[in-house]
């Protein structure tokens, strides 16, 4: 079992992702907090199970989609390290992706 850890930038991510769906819905944007927190949870059993980032090309920069939004974290020996929550639409910037930063 991995322990699973959100960097700041993440946490205000996901913030931020649920307020600007909660213009339209509160509801949805409950619903949508809690599969990201149903996904980054089943990180603890299946680290490695998210993709990798193909902007970044590391094995341990990995991503799982949650609807439009992909949550990228930062495998490590028995930690898994979320990186930040971001919008599959926008571009990505890999300084983002640096674990620590």
């Amino acid at each position: 079992m991995a322990e699973v850890a959100w960097t700041e930038q993440a946490a205000d991510d996901l913030d931020a992702a649920c307020e600007y769906i909660a213009r339209d819905s509160e509801y949805f944007a409950a619903v949508f907090a809690e599969r990201v927190l149903r996904a980054v949870e089943r990180l603890e059993a299946l680290p490695e199970s998210g993709r990798v980032v193909p902007e970044a090309g590391r094995a341990d920069i990995r991503e799982i989609v949650v609807q439009n939004y992909r949550a990228i974290y930062h495998v490590e020996a028995g930690r898994v390290l979320l990186l930040t929550i971001h919008h599959g639409a926008r571009l990505l910037d890999l300084g983002r992706l640096t674990p620590g930063a």
